[in-house]
């Protein structure tokens, strides 16, 4: 291995932010036709459709954990992003030589899921890796661009492979994701000579480790696993863009915008569209304009505001819904109220959570803090899965009653997590205690 260089963030995480953006466009571009493609041209109908591609994102973001302990503990985080990827590579590639039949979806899935899962923890914690300790206070703005990076891949994905899929059919729509996860790979390696890596502990070494300080830093992980308990309810409710929200749209009349045909599978690019907008809102304007007025809330706050604003989306969400369902004939544009306020609620909470867990982990078990992180995404889409098997054999609400089930389930989650974060870590600003954890 060359020897690893200085910490230079300038030379390095230019890299990591353009290879994400190219992942982001491969997955999303992929998942932008799936709910329909399973629903429709599949035949496994709506519930079926649904539970099937929630329980396919519970497996992106359950092996995570993997992908953690393989970069902790044996690959290193560098490594781990670079061989996974071939996984990654492998699933898009499987699904487009077998037409994306049912027997090629799931094997090609399975893949994507492994490779998708395993990098996710190490990319963001890599990011967090080319910062000296001491320019730590540079990650709030970085995780920003960070997130915008995956939003503008995923919007080109969500607005480009529908039309690719209706121009040329299903194997070229799912076969350039699978160009682009490539490209994204090579784009990461380019950039190798440029990473800091941080040395993977030997397993004599972690056998042999004195205890002193281990408590400390396992009661920190503690502190930040009992914090994000009520988190996967949010993802439960913002992960139906891709499911529910798409069978709505399918309800609704399309519109253009300068020949542009928005429908609704085309309609989930507005929503990557948005974060790209309210990141800069936030993180240049809203919160420097707060902290000037002594008013600058902790991460643990703007994520509970997320909470809020996630309510507030699937109240208007069942509002719309009321309406088709009374017969009305509403245009697709009538979606962008409720994407525009969930996403704020996304920017809050995603961005913000990844700060926060960063940020409140031992510098040893970063990766698997990270994977905590993405396993709440997980548990979000497995409560999705669960919850629509559930409401078909017996709650039977359906609907605007499922959108409003969904809002009431948020607003107690948000109460649990406000009693969790001030019990835990007071009313004080959290991010006095963001240096504590890797100290």
């Amino acid at each position: 291995m060359n020897p690893c260089p200085p910490r230079n963030p300038g030379r390095s995480v230019p890299f990591i932010i353009a290879m994400e953006a190219c992942e982001r466009f491969s997955f999303y571009g992929m998942v932008s036709i799936l709910m329909l493609h399973l629903k429709n041209t599949l035949g496994m109908g709506e519930g079926p459709a649904k539970e099937a591609l929630h329980l396919f994102k519970t497996g992106v973001y359950l092996l995570p954990l993997l992908g953690g302990f393989l970069a902790d503990r044996w690959l290193g985080r560098y490594r781990t992003i670079l061989w996974l990827s071939i996984f990654y590579c492998l699933g898009h590639g499987w699904i487009a030589v077998t037409d994306a039949s049912r027997s090629g979806l799931l094997v090609g899935l399975a893949l994507i899921a492994l490779g998708a899962g395993g990098i996710k923890p190490c990319v963001s914690a890599f990011v967090g890796d080319q910062f000296e300790p001491g320019r730590k206070e540079h990650l709030a703005r970085v995780y920003g661009l960070f997130y915008a990076s995956i939003n503008f891949g995923a919007f080109f994905g969500f607005a480009l492979v529908p039309w690719i899929r209706d121009h040329y059919g299903h194997r070229w729509a799912f076969g350039i994701p699978g160009a682009f996860m490539g490209v994204a790979a090579i784009v990461f390696w380019a950039g190798s000579r440029h990473y800091f890596r941080v040395p993977v502990a030997s397993a004599a070494s972690l056998a042999s480790a004195v205890p002193s300080g281990s408590d400390g830093a396992w009661k920190a992980v503690s502190k930040v696993a009992l914090v994000l308990l009520p988190v996967p309810v949010f993802w439960a409710l913002y992960d139906q863009i891709n499911t529910s929200w798409v069978v709505q749209g399918e309800k609704m009349t399309p519109f253009n915008v300068l020949g542009y045909r928005v429908d609704a599978e085309r309609m989930q690019s507005f929503s990557a569209l948005l974060v790209l907008a309210w990141v800069p809102i936030l993180t240049l304007v809203v919160y420097p304009w707060m902290a000037r007025r002594g008013r600058a809330g902790s991460p643990l706050a703007r994520m509970q505001a997320g909470f809020g604003f996630a309510v507030l989306s699937f109240l208007l969400c069942a509002g719309i819904q009321r309406q088709i369902e009374g017969g009305a004939t509403l245009g697709l544009q009538w979606q962008m109220i409720q994407y525009t306020v969930l996403e704020l609620g996304e920017v809050l909470v995603s961005a913000t959570g990844l700060e926060f867990a960063y940020g409140h982990a031992p510098e040893r078990h970063r990766g698997l803090v990270m994977s905590l992180w993405l396993l709440c995404t997980a548990l979000g889409n497995f409560l999705v899965a669960a919850l629509t098997r559930l409401n078909t054999a017996v709650l039977k609400a359906s609907g605007s009653m499922e959108f409003l089930l969904y809002a009431g389930l948020m607003g107690v989650a948000a109460v649990v997590f406000a009693f969790l974060a001030r019990s835990l870590f007071g009313p004080r600003d959290a991010s006095e205690a963001t240096h504590q954890a890797g100290a």
